[in-house]
Formats: C-alpha cells, structure tokens, sequence
C-alpha cells in the first residue's frame, strides 16, 4: 500500500483503504448489530440469554397448552423455538427437526389419494371436537346436554 500524506487531507481516505484490507468482519446493521452490542460485554451477554430463555420457554409452554385446543398452538410452539435458536443451540437443532418433519409430513399428506385425505381429516375434526368437549366439560358446559334440550 503506498503511503499518503495525511497533511493534504488523505488520512480517511487511508483508513478506509486499511478497513477495506481488513481481515475482521463488518459490524452488522439492524438487530443483529445490537444484538452484537449486548453480546460484546459477559454481563449483557448472560443477561440476553436468560431474557431469550424466559421468554422463549413461556412461549413454547403457552403453545404447547393451546396445541389440544383449536387455534395457533403450533404455531406458537415453533414461534417460541425461534426465539429460544437465537441464543440456544439445542433449539435451533429442535427447530430444523420440527420443519424437517413437519416438511415431511406435508409431502407424504400431498401423496395421498382423496380416500386418505377424507380419512385423516375427519380423524382431525373427531379429535379437536372431543377436545373442545371435555375443555368446556372442565369449565362447567356440557354441550351434550344443553343440545339435548333444544331436541
């Protein structure tokens, strides 16, 4: 590299042909640059990581207790994974497993003849009406009988 007189004024011309030389990395823009920033002191880094954890779990668990329920447990169980794979490496394992089956799921599903595909999706129905039964059963309504009624 040829040397420059920083009197004239090239001294950040200078520098930015060091940093373009540079073996180390950009700083990333955006969250992954803040994340970065807490991550670069051990305090702000265990902090990150317990904050992530927290409200990962609570997420995954709150997926997990609406998955028997109709609605988006699933949905908030895999959210959850991909808050808890930010910070956690078991997750992220966890997580490409859950797509990779779900993945495989859907193609074996898309394989079907219409007989299987009626099949399994009156199996489903059975199964979250038997569900919401016996939730609504736990909160006191008995839909049979109330049904029973009007009849």
């Amino acid at each position: 590299m040829q040397i420059k007189n920083s009197d004239t004024g090239d001294a950040d011309v200078i520098k930015e042909e060091a940093a373009d030389q540079s073996p180390m990395p950009e700083r990333r823009e955006g969250i992954h640059g803040w994340l970065d920033g807490i991550r670069s002191t051990r305090t702000g880094a265990l902090t990150l990581k317990i904050v992530v954890g927290v409200i990962g779990t609570l997420m995954v668990v709150g997926g997990l207790i609406m998955v028997p329920f109709p609605g988006p447990g699933w949905l908030v169980v895999f959210a959850g994974l991909a808050v808890l794979a930010t910070e956690f490496h078991w997750a992220h394992k966890l997580l490409e497993f859950g797509k990779r089956t779900l993945h495989a799921w859907t193609q074996w599903y898309k394989r079907q003849g219409w007989g299987v595909r009626i099949v399994v999706l009156i199996v489903t129905l059975a199964a979250a009406a038997v569900i919401v039964y016996f939730g609504l059963r736990t909160l006191g309504f008995d839909v049979i009988a109330i049904a029973t009624r009007y009849i």
